[in-house]
């Protein structure tokens, strides 16, 4: 498999987010001497301060992607040869118009100033989201699955990505990567509520549980996001990104329950088992919310559980070599880890 050699410099986008952070420690603590400069864009001094927190010796730029010229600034045109990753996005944002200024318009900007800027590889973090939700829990997305983006988020990301494909066809090397919902170190407070809900026995589970979910470990991600950075041949195509396995709701809360216990937190064996009506209920209501210009996260998630988000890594362990290393039950131990070494409460 033919590989491109390292750039001089790695630019990532949301670099203070849960992925930015897991792939700025992870090209920090290669141990090569060769290894890129990082530049990590952030919007602001605590980014700035959470960023320095993982690697010191981190290029801070600071723009918000939804400022064009902000954007051009952080990437200059000059001799380098340059990567950039945009991992930047919002996922739960204040008000659903976040989701085009950030995802969609602010991709068109970073997109742009990279085509200005001559960068080598455009890597785009996108999401499942584009696609929506599988027909029934038996199926499995593809490789070549059609746009049915499920609410605001999804139409934005899809945005996004129809935003970096023109620039593909206009001569800028990209490659698309689309990770299903991750899970690891360095996650934000929603994670650690979920492992709290898990622990009280109130985590919602629809029906009988057996809705499949591809996930996938916060490292695993980021190596397929390098392995998109690295392969020569890749250019213009999409991959989903995911743990090799989808795995059934009840086999979740099993192995976060597990995790949770081997590291001496008592659970309750239970779920707040719900009928399937009411995860259709919370889903109108969440169509309504975003209608009106509103979001809110617990009502989103709630509609969003009972359906099955399942997928195929085959392309990209074909193309990019990619192969998860960590599985559920493994990743899962790590993350209550991490929690706990952090003191957050579980």
């Amino acid at each position: 498999m033919d590989r491109l050699g390292p750039p001089d410099t790695v630019v990532v986008t949301g670099a203070a987010g849960w992925f930015g952070r897991a792939l700025v420690d992870r090209l920090a603590r290669s141990g090569d001497p060769a290894a890129p400069q990082i530049v990590a864009v952030v919007r602001g001094p605590d980014e700035a301060a959470s960023v320095r927190a993982v690697d010191p010796d981190a290029e801070i730029a600071v723009a918000d992607v939804a400022d064009p010229e902000a954007v051009r600034r952080v990437l200059p045109i000059g001799d380098s040869t340059v990567d950039v990753v945009h991992a930047a996005g919002v996922i739960h944002p204040r008000r659903a118009a976040e989701f085009d200024a950030v995802n969609d318009r602010g991709t068109a900007n970073v997109v742009a100033a990279a085509r200005r800027a001559g960068v080598r590889r455009f890597v785009h973090v996108s999401s499942n989201s584009p696609f929506g939700t599988n027909p029934s829990p038996r199926d499995t997305f593809g490789e070549h699955e059609p746009y049915h983006p499920y609410l605001g988020y999804g139409r934005s990301k899809m945005a996004a990505e129809l935003h970096v494909l023109d620039a593909v066809e206009a001569g800028l090397d990209a490659v698309i990567v689309r990770p299903t919902w991750f899970y690891g170190p360095w996650q934000p407070a929603r994670q650690t509520a979920f492992f709290a809900m898990v622990r009280a026995g109130r985590f919602p589970v629809f029906g009988d549980g057996g809705q499949r979910r591809s996930m996938v470990y916060v490292d695993n991600l980021v190596d397929g996001v390098l392995a998109a950075e690295q392969a020569a041949g890749a250019t213009g195509r999409a991959y989903w990104i995911a743990d090799a396995e989808p795995y059934r709701m009840n086999e979740i809360v099993a192995a976060v329950r597990g995790a949770l216990t081997e590291h001496g937190l008592a659970c309750r064996d239970a779920v707040l088992r719900l009928p399937p009506v009411v995860g259709a209920v919370a889903e109108r209501a969440d169509r309504a919310i975003q209608r009106l210009g509103g979001y809110q996260q617990q009502v989103h998630v709630l509609g969003e559980l009972r359906h099955t988000i399942a997928v195929d890594i085959g392309a990209a362990r074909r193309d990019l070599g990619y192969e998860p290393s960590v599985a559920l039950d493994d990743g899962m131990r790590r993350s209550v880890r991490w929690c706990l070494d952090q003191g957050f409460e579980l």
